[in-house]
């Protein structure tokens, strides 16, 4: 693997690109560090080894314009924090100035860019973009695995100019032995749980993995298109009527091949999308008509903890639930400690997902004993058996 540990950095400029997409609140605050913390040893591998880090990175969504709220001076804070190196700051990503910038950089200092989406060649992937920002460096390191499922300019098209210079970091490097702990070398049994509102975003993860794993566990608003499939009666719950037959297809192909795909047997049932209105419990395919299913019922978390409590690798991605609304998770909360208990035996647990992610951290469990992927849409993207094209790119000949 085309990775850093043995590489000596000293007096070369390293474009580093990182995943400093943290989680803000209404107000632009950043509610959680996690992604930071996890990039630290990169960068520090690059400037303890004599190397001048440029930090590139996105945060937010600022569809190609400047947004201050959204700019990257906010983290200087944070990294001076856990850095002891001198960090200075940029409000640009390309250009004079940033070269000039780059130029007074000595080594063993870091230099951090404004954020590459104000600039809405980054999305797109401009070539002429990308090149820009390769001029700014002799080594390229992409240890942004969030984005690692994207074709943008600095994750894709800038590698292209690193032929012999290209790198994956140490996040990536850990983040794809984490997965392959799921698909390849994990202990048996090994269970998969997802959750989330829509089958659609998760068809090809659960086709894949009925081969691989030896239990699936179903939660969220994709449940009831599987119960729909199987007859039952959902009310105004969320359904995918184009993924019915699909949903068929799975549940005969998790027989096939012996794989105990496990489906929700009762619902906690709202008359409307809301964290105060009239509620009750029933079996998730006898809904009454103008109710919403919301959360899984205690026979399913019941059912859902032996599952958990058997098995030695774990791995979670997305809600069972609203849980958003305190009246409707309880079925996710449940489900966390089942992992935390089962993880606490010897189980190996990774979790990964944003909603997921945001539920451990309501809930103020300790996770020193879980494996937190900074990841979302590029897990799902592996286990979907599918390539990483940004990874591809840079560990190709």
């Amino acid at each position: 693997m085309n990775s850093i540990e043995n590489i000596n950095f000293n007096g070369q400029n390293v474009l580093v690109r990182v995943d400093f997409n943290v989680p803000l609140n209404s107000d632009y605050e950043i509610t959680d560090y996690s992604r930071i913390v996890q990039t630290i040893p990169t960068i520090k591998k690059v400037v303890e080894s004599g190397g001048r880090a440029i930090l590139i990175s996105h945060l937010g969504r600022p569809k190609g314009k400047i947004n201050p709220n959204l700019s990257l001076i906010k983290l200087i804070p944070y990294l001076k924090k856990h850095l002891n190196y001198k960090i200075t700051f940029i409000d640009n990503c390309i250009g004079e100035e940033v070269k000039n910038s780059i130029k007074n950089l000595k080594n063993k200092e870091i230099l951090l860019l404004e954020n590459l989406r104000f600039y809405k060649e980054e999305s797109n992937g401009d070539i002429s973009f990308s090149k820009k920002l390769a001029e700014l460096a002799e080594i390229y390191i992409n240890d942004a695995f969030g984005t690692s499922h994207r074709k943008h300019s600095s994750t894709f098209y800038v590698a292209k100019f690193f032929k012999d210079n290209r790198y994956i970091g140490l996040l990536i490097k850990k983040e794809i032995e984490r997965l392959n702990k799921i698909l390849i070398t994990g202990k048996k049994p090994i269970t998969v749980i997802l959750g989330g509102s829509k089958i659609s975003t998760k068809i090809d993860v659960i086709d894949n993995l009925i081969k691989k794993v030896d239990n699936i566990i179903i939660g969220g608003g994709m449940a009831y298109t599987f119960s729909k499939a199987l007859g039952g009666e959902i009310g105004n719950s969320m359904i995918e009527k184009t993924k019915i037959n699909l949903a068929k297809n799975l549940i005969d192909k998790a027989k096939k091949f012996k794989c105990n795909l496990s489906l929700p047997v009762d619902s906690i049932n709202s008359i409307s999308f809301t964290n105060d209105s009239e509620t009750y419990s029933s079996s998730i395919s006898s809904i009454k008509k103008n109710f919403i299913g919301m959360d899984i019922g205690l026979k399913t978390r019941l059912k859902y903890d032996k599952i958990i409590l058997n098995s030695k690798t774990i791995l979670w991605n997305g809600p069972m639930g609203v849980f958003e609304f305190d009246k409707f998770s309880k079925g996710t909360e449940f489900i966390i400690k089942s992992v935390l208990k089962a993880t606490e035996k010897g189980a190996y647990s990774l979790i990964g997902g944003g909603d997921s992610i945001a539920a451990i951290k309501k809930y103020n469990f300790k996770t020193n004993l879980l494996n937190i992927s900074t990841g979302g849409g590029a897990m799902l993207k592996f286990l979907e058996g599918s390539k990483l094209d940004v990874i591809d790119e840079i560990l190709s000949d």
